[in-house]
């Protein structure tokens, strides 16, 4: 296909997938919104009253606005205005090219830089996989934005141990798209990790594997992922391309390669800060985890928060029977506990 490729005004290269991938997908109608951030547009979904209490909706990788459309209607429906971007180089949002564009840093940099663009005021937080590891870390430095926070598999990277301990200071350029790999699909990644062990409690090896599958895999597909969700997740074929859209050539793939690798720069002082930071978030903090969720939905995570964050105190926090994807398998349960959350606190 022909691609155009951008530039921001500082010379940062990047490409934007073209709209007519987004068209017709099941279960989504709606608008696209767009504000600038960092020279690069971000697209986001803008539901329900304008005077509604603001609920922000954060994915992860590898998915887009989309694994949301099963919660924005009752949320919408409960009165509430919701706010669902689609992570930069992700989604509909512009797709910087190089490498090294992401880190967990940058992408708490650009949720700040969305918030007071959109002049977003007593947010009502929730956040899951990176969408939840990085809005964590604007919680943190920036209480004053939020009114209460609910979190799903997730929390931050250090707390003070990390979540998964993974060699650091990967370089990302070592490990191009391999043609020729053996292990092509997610199917064949799964099957590799299982023969190597890696499925088991401490998930450190299998996040290392994956982060260097993404990298390399010469098959890689965002609706896998989601389709091999640890909980078991089915989506029809409509489902499949609407997850696959924002992605239709390899140079619009530089984001779902390089996020996992993510975990593999952390600055260990800056996380820490923001570790002992959120430690004194003493605002409403709930906690709902899928049970199948073997990564970064483990009851430890989830129990560290708990413990450690001051307003995690005496909720009514859960784990229920779902996968990592729990937007995607349990959207309408998870809908409505953060509509009864916002109720009640």
């Amino acid at each position: 296909m022909s691609v155009i490729v951008h530039k921001t005004a500082d010379g940062r290269e990047f490409v934007r997938t073209p709209d007519h991938a987004f068209e017709e997908l099941p279960d989504f109608p709606y608008a696209p919104n767009y504000v600038e951030i960092d020279g690069l547009r971000m697209h986001y979904v803008d539901e329900g009253p304008r005077n509604g209490q603001v609920v922000l909706l954060l994915h992860g990788q590898p998915d887009w606005s989309y694994l949301y459309r099963k919660m924005i209607p009752l949320i919408v429906a409960a009165g509430h205005r919701v706010i669902v971007p689609d992570m930069i180089g992700m989604g509909r949002s512009d797709k910087p090219t190089n490498k090294d564009t992401h880190t967990i840093y940058a992408h708490a940099g650009w949720w700040k830089a969305m918030i007071d663009a959109l002049e977003l005021k007593d947010i009502t937080l929730f956040g899951q996989d990176w969408g939840g590891f990085t809005s964590l870390m604007v919680v943190a430095q920036h209480p004053e934005c939020f009114q209460r926070v609910m979190v799903s598999n997730c929390g931050l990277w250090l707390m003070p141990d990390p979540i998964l301990n993974v060699p650091q200071g990967i370089n990302r350029e070592d490990y191009p798209v391999d043609a020729d790999a053996k292990v092509r699909t997610f199917d064949d990644f799964v099957a590799d990790c299982n023969a190597k062990g890696y499925l088991k409690e401490d998930m450190s090896d299998f996040f290392l594997a994956w982060m260097r599958y993404a990298l390399t895999g010469p098959e890689l597909k965002a609706s896998d992922n989601l389709r091999r969700d640890f909980g078991g997740i089915e989506l029809t074929v409509d489902e499949v391309r609407a997850y696959d859209a924002p992605f239709p050539d390899e140079i619009f793939m530089t984001g779902i390669r390089t996020l996992p690798s993510m975990g593999s720069l952390i600055d260990t002082q800056r996380s820490l800060a923001d570790w002992e930071a959120l430690k004194t978030f003493d605002k409403p903090f709930l906690t709902l985890f899928g049970q199948f969720d073997m990564l970064v939905g483990s009851e430890k995570t989830q129990n560290t928060l708990i413990a450690n964050v001051p307003g995690a105190a005496g909720l009514s926090h859960d784990r229920i029977p779902a996968g990592h994807f729990i937007q995607e398998s349990q959207g309408p349960e998870v809908a409505r506990r953060l509509i009864e959350f916002m109720a009640a606190h």
